[in-house]
């Protein structure tokens, strides 16, 4: 069993306990330096004043980025197979000629 980490986070002026594996910790870190980040812009460029819709502005953001890049790698996947059915096509073409 590997050893916990015991951290704080501080989003939307609220402290987070969190124990979480150490190998998580960095990611933890960096994610809430990011949506402290998109916080103070949409402060700055909106006029919302509430934490729970500036909150929820961001869990939106984070979640279409998310799936935009689902949607790109599915788009990419296909147009890989599409290239490789093309490529088999043409070695089976001239191994028969």
């Amino acid at each position: 069993m590997s050893e916990q980490l015991k951290i704080k986070l501080s989003i939307a002026n609220r402290v987070y306990p969190l124990t979480i594996a150490p190998n998580q910790e960095e990611g933890l870190r960096k994610a809430a330096k990011k949506i402290e980040a998109m916080i103070g812009q949409f402060e700055q460029n909106y006029s919302v004043r509430d934490k729970q819709d500036v909150l929820a502005m961001c869990a939106l953001q984070f979640a279409s980025q998310l799936e935009q890049k689902s949607i790109d790698r599915e788009n990419v996947s296909e147009e890989v197979h599409n290239r490789l059915l093309a490529l088999d096509e043409l070695l089976e073409q001239h191994t028969n000629s």
